[in-house]
């Protein structure tokens, strides 16, 4: 029994186009064809091709630590005048709470510039997206969760 030589998938619907130069896709034979079914239109970036979108994430986490981090020192400064009112028999659940804003802006401070300057510098390369992405959320983290601290001190 043989199969008809006509049809939508027969090699005379489907003529040898020339595809992309690229041959990392489809077939093998890089004539644009995926697996003889139909025309692959475009080319899936691979893990070492250029990343156009490399400067997306750092400059988000750019200009938000630009905004954030001067609030964060300012907020955490002004968190002292929270102790204002009980004296030297403050509780211990509000100096624990200004030790952990203390302890967010000088640890944070030191991640969020290490963090900042790891997602400028990773390589413009599409395998290096994710740990870009991480990079530049870790840059904005610390000044939120000191935000988020003093907003949530406990009262004297």
């Amino acid at each position: 029994m043989t199969t008809p030589q006509h049809g939508p998938y027969s090699p005379q619907n489907h003529p040898n186009h020339p595809g992309p130069p690229y041959n990392g896709y489809g077939n093998g034979n890089g004539n644009g064809y995926g697996n003889g079914y139909g025309y692959v239109p475009y080319r899936v970036p691979g893990p070492d091709d250029f990343d156009h979108r490399t400067s997306t994430a750092p400059l988000i986490a750019t200009v938000l630590l630009t905004v954030l981090g001067p609030a964060a020192l300012f907020l955490g400064g002004l968190s002292v005048m929270a102790t204002d009112s009980c004296g030297s028999d403050c509780p211990t659940a509000l100096t624990t709470w200004l030790y952990l804003i203390y302890g967010t802006i000088v640890f944070g401070g030191v991640l969020s510039l290490a963090a900042l300057v790891t997602a400028w510098s990773l390589p413009r390369k599409v395998r290096y997206w994710n740990l870009r992405r991480w990079a530049a959320l870790i840059t904005v983290a610390p000044s939120v969760l000191v935000i988020v601290l003093v907003c949530t001190i406990p009262s004297p």
